[in-house]
Formats: structure tokens, C-alpha cells, sequence
């Protein structure tokens, strides 16, 4: 009885130390992140290393800012808060209907999380593949209805009917990989382009990638270039898609919502690969292309350079370089991010402005420093010091899946595709030999382990869905 009763009271205190050191932490934590004078007191205490790197790339942010902004500057407000300001006299045109007023002329940003997110991206994959449906929790049973347009039922409790709508654009595994291309160019359709002659500049790209219905043909090639290797496009455009590809066979489409039935009928007949986009918000709609192009390249290559995304000031007229002048906007909210990213190495802007000027980046932060910023961040968002690699890497892993090494999984496709697709070459970069990937794509998929990352949804830093694969299998 003694013995059970010593049993007791050493269960007891084990759970009353445990409390306590729960409660420390909590506090600890708390101390870290309140907003008062205490709260700032324990973070500097506990982070100044990172505060200080953090404020230094801070500093090399607002330089850049000052020499690249046309006008714009940043005031800090702290390690990780920003402010981008428009100088006094701006002329802010554009109406905002939803909340009935002018756009600001200064918006405020978190450069810690920007960081943070926008390098995530550099290790991510951005299509939806089988092994993200069969490792995300119900992702065969609801977050696949989600990425089927009319399904007619709710999820897909009858998975074969899922499966006949997606199969046709659904590889096994990712057929891009983070680092394959060194250089890739971002193209928009504004009518700033056509102020430009940055045709053979554009092609020069290992990579060119274009949204929606953009045209590309001799009538702009001197503006826009001919190059032409992936297009992002909103459903209502691949309404459209054999009229976009204009007789481009190895295009690749990427739909950025949803499939649809009519869609998968004309995939059917065409030779190009086509995909879904991974990472939509999908209660957004359609906003957003030129930023998800952005994702989209930057998951696959080193260097993004943007042209025809309107950045700068005195921007008139709402234009696409094919089409009339409609009613003018000065889109400020954009100019200040796209500017903002371009100081956080993210990307590169040409513009009418800056092709009047020569680019030589110097006064953008240097890989090292944002490097160091990014690893600092992280430490101070996860609350430690000291952090493992292996932990920073895969800190964001919501859920995790393994894929077996010994089975690929089928490429995209159905029984049902025409000739003219089946004795084409639309699955090419599926099958493509690992080791024909450059060199710092092979370096990178075996830094990550064989680990795939996929976003959840949307823009969240900590929900990532993570796939391990064999090294062996791509060795």
C-alpha cells in the first residue's frame, strides 16, 4: 500500500513540474512577442544578434528603396516593420469601390514575414500533383472537389469521378524543380511595353513565362520577345487555350484555379503539358495572376526578372500592349510591393523608366544578406536562438508523406486522349532523367532531403504539406 501511495505522489509531482514548466514557457514566450516596453526589453535581450542583422538589412532595404523607388522612400519603424511612402503631391486616382476611397499614399509592411515568405517559395512546389492529393489530409475526398469546376457533388466520395476529371492534368510527382532554370523572365501585358524594345532581351531568358491570353507573334515580337515556354492562365482564358497556343506545341499551360470538363475535352486534342496550379486561394477568383507568376517562377529559377507590370510613377492609362486605352488608374499599392520585393532580392524590374538607366543590382542586398536576414527571421518568428538545419528547413511542415521509391506513379493522362497527344511529347518534363536537371537543381533536391514542400493554401508560412522521396530512386 505504502509503495502504491509513493507511486501516487511521485506521479504527482512529475505532473506538477510538468505544469510549471509549461507555464515558464508560456510566459517566456508571451515576453518575447508583447507589444509593450517589457515585451521589446525581453526580445532584445534574447535576440539581439538577430535584431541587429535584421536592422541592418533593414537599413540596406531603405537604401535600395531610396535609389531604385522613383521617388519612393521607406521610414523604419523597427527590425521588422516598414513603412513605403509616395512623395506629397502623388496623384492617387484609382477608387477603391469596396472600401470608398482613394489609395494611400503609404502602406505599411512586415519585411520579417515578407522575407520569410517570399524565400519559402524558392523551395517550393507550385502544381498540384498525386502524391499532394494522397498526403494532404482528405485531399481526395475534399480539396480535390475544390479544384473542379461544376463537379456536381460536394467532394468526392466517388473518387473515380474526381479522378476522370483530373487524371488528364495530374502527374504523380512534380515535373519542376526548384533551381532548373538560372534566369527566367516574368512577362505582363501591360502597355508599358510598348514603350520598350525588350524583345531579344525577354528570349535571352533560359526560361519565359507569360499569363493569360497575351499574344505572341511577330506584330510585338521587338516588345515582348517570341520565347515562349510556360503561360499561367485564369479559367476564362483556357476557355481559350488552342487559340492562346496559337500553334505552340510545347507551351506549357498552367491553370491557376480549376479544371473543367470542356477544358479537359480540349486538353484531350492539343500536344502541349498542362497543370493546376498549387498554392490559389481559391475564394479569390482570378485576382492575382501576375503575382502567382511570380510564385510560380521563382519556384523554379534563381534569378526572376519582370517586364510589363507597370511600376512607374505617371502611369496613365489602363492598357494591355493588344488592346485599346480603357479609364486610367494608378495602381500605388502595387508599385510600392513590386518595389519592395524588388529590394528584398525576390525580383527584377524593367520598365520604360529603368531602361533608361543602367541595371547593375548593386544597390539591392546581396544574396549573403538576405540569406542571413531569412535565418535570422525565422529564429526570431520560432522563438530560439539556437535551431538546428534540419529544423529551420522543415520548421513549416504541417504534414508529412513518403513516397515509394519503387513505384513513380503514372504521368498525367486518360484513356481517352487523342492521337495527336498521345504520340506527342506533353509528358516531357515528368519523365525527364533527374540527371539531366542542372547542376544546382540536383545540389538543391539533395540539401532538401528528397523533400518536396507544397502550400496548403494560400499564402500561410507554417502549412506546409512535405513529401519525402527517396534520394536513391533519383540518383
Amino acid at each position: 500500500m505504502r509503495t502504491l501511495k509513493n507511486k501516487r505522489a511521485s506521479i504527482l509531482q512529475l505532473v506538477c513540474v510538468a505544469a510549471f514548466f509549461s507555464l515558464a514557457v508560456f510566459v517566456i514566450q508571451s515576453s518575447f512577442f508583447t507589444a509593450g516596453d517589457n515585451g521589446s526589453s525581453d526580445l532584445n535581450k534574447y535576440f539581439k544578434k538577430e535584431i541587429r542583422i535584421l536592422s541592418d538589412f533593414q537599413s540596406s532595404v531603405k537604401q535600395c528603396v531610396a535609389n531604385r523607388g522613383f521617388g519612393l522612400t521607406a521610414s523604419i519603424v523597427d527590425h521588422c516593420k516598414l513603412i513605403l511612402k509616395f512623395p506629397q503631391g502623388t496623384n492617387s486616382t484609382w477608387y477603391n469601390q469596396q472600401f470608398k476611397k482613394f489609395e494611400p499614399l503609404e502602406y505599411d509592411y512586415d519585411v520579417c514575414d515578407a522575407i520569410l515568405l517570399w524565400e519559402q517559395y524558392r523551395n517550393m512546389t507550385t502544381v498540384l500533383t498525386r502524391e499532394y492529393l494522397d498526403t494532404r489530409p482528405d485531399g481526395w475526398l475534399d480539396y480535390a472537389a475544390l479544384r473542379i469546376a461544376q463537379l456536381g457533388a460536394k467532394n468526392c466520395s466517388n473518387r473515380a469521378l474526381c479522378e476522370d476529371h483530373l487524371n488528364v492534368i495530374l502527374p504523380a510527382k512534380p515535373p519542376f524543380h526548384p533551381r532548373q532554370f538560372r534566369t527566367c523572365a516574368v512577362v505582363g501585358n501591360s502597355g508599358d511595353l510598348l514603350k520598350t524594345e525588350f524583345g531579344a532581351e525577354i528570349d535571352s531568358h533560359d526560361a519565359v513565362i507569360r499569363d493569360n491570353e497575351a499574344p505572341v507573334n511577330e506584330k510585338y515580337a521587338k516588345h515582348v520577345g517570341l520565347k515562349r515556354d510556360f503561360r499561367l492562365v485564369v479559367r476564362g482564358a483556357a476557355a481559350n487555350m488552342v487559340k492562346i497556343l496559337n500553334g505552340s506545341t510545347d507551351e506549357v499551360l498552367i491553370i491557376k484555379s480549376q479544371t473543367h470538363r470542356d477544358f479537359n475535352a480540349m486538353i484531350k486534342l492539343i500536344p502541349n503539358p498542362v497543370y493546376l496550379f498549387q498554392g490559389i486561394v481559391l475564394r479569390r477568383g482570378a485576382k492575382g495572376t501576375g503575382m502567382k507568376t511570380i510564385e510560380l517562377a521563382l519556384s523554379m529559377c534563381d534569378i526572376v526578372d519582370i517586364y510589363g507590370f507597370t511600376v512607374d510613377p505617371g502611369y496613365t492609362e489602363w492598357t494591355r500592349y493588344f488592346s485599346t486605352p480603357r479609364k486610367g488608374h494608378n495602381p500605388l499599392q502595387g508599385r510600392a510591393y513590386y518595389q519592395l520585393l524588388e529590394c528584398l532580392g525576390v525580383i527584377r524590374i524593367h520598365s520604360p523608366m529603368r531602361a533608361q538607366r543602367t541595371q547593375d543590382w548593386s544597390d539591392v542586398p546581396s544574396r549573403e544578406m538576405i540569406s542571413r536576414a531569412h535565418a535570422a527571421a525565422l529564429r526570431l518568428k520560432r522563438g530560439h536562438v539556437n535551431q538546428a538545419a534540419d529544423s529551420e528547413q522543415f520548421g513549416s511542415c504541417k504534414v508529412w508523406g513518403n513516397v515509394d521509391p519503387d513505384n513513380s506513379g503514372p504521368i498525367s493522362g486518360s484513356s481517352d486522349i487523342s492521337d495527336v497527344r498521345r504520340n506527342s511529347n506533353y509528358s516531357k518534363w515528368e519523365v525527364m532523367p533527374f540527371g539531366s536537371l542542372r547542376k544546382e537543381a540536383q545540389d538543391h533536391y539533395a540539401q532538401m532531403g528528397g523533400v518536396s514542400l507544397y502550400k496548403m493554401d494560400g499564402n500561410r508560412l507554417d502549412d506546409l504539406v512535405c513529401v519525402r522521396h527517396s534520394l536513391k530512386s533519383e540518383a
